[in-house]
């Protein structure tokens, strides 16, 4: 069953399930091997990986992360994915289908705008997050 379908399972599903936050290839196998169901990465734990603060991994590296993971584990992988890349090329739109062709099962979109240092408006929010609506994201972000 692919990661998607597992992942929307386990939303489903009356019980709760624990997603622990790999860093690095190797924190993901040693968590998937304690028995998981599912991880999700950290955006501050890769960025301080890779020597660079939170917040400022490029989209490419975020990218580049996942399908690493994801290719570490058949776990699903929900990614911190930070604002989405609103700002670069294709934005936000772009940003989900490339996660979800690295291999991602999900993803989470953050209200924080560190160039403003302030939580965004709802409504600025609410239209981010309904940018990815697409029938190839439809279902897992």
């Amino acid at each position: 069953m692919p990661a998607v379908d597992r992942f929307r399972e386990l939303h489903e599903r009356e019980q709760l399930f624990v997603m622990p936050n790999p860093w690095d290839v190797g924190s993901a196998c040693l968590l998937a091997g304690l028995g998981f169901e599912a991880l999700a990465t950290t955006s501050a734990g890769f960025a301080l990986a890779i020597g660079k603060r939170d917040q400022t991994v490029t989209r490419d590296e975020l990218v580049e992360h996942v399908r690493q993971l994801a290719a570490a584990t058949s776990l699903p992988l929900n990614v911190d994915s930070e604002r989405l890349y609103p700002d670069d090329p294709g934005g936000v739109a772009e940003t989900v289908r490339l996660l979800g062709d690295a291999g991602a099962a999900g993803c989470s979109i953050e209200d924080y705008d560190p160039a403003t240092g302030q939580i965004e408006d709802v409504g600025v929010a609410a239209e981010r997050v309904g940018l990815p609506r697409t029938p190839r994201a439809e279902g897992w972000c």
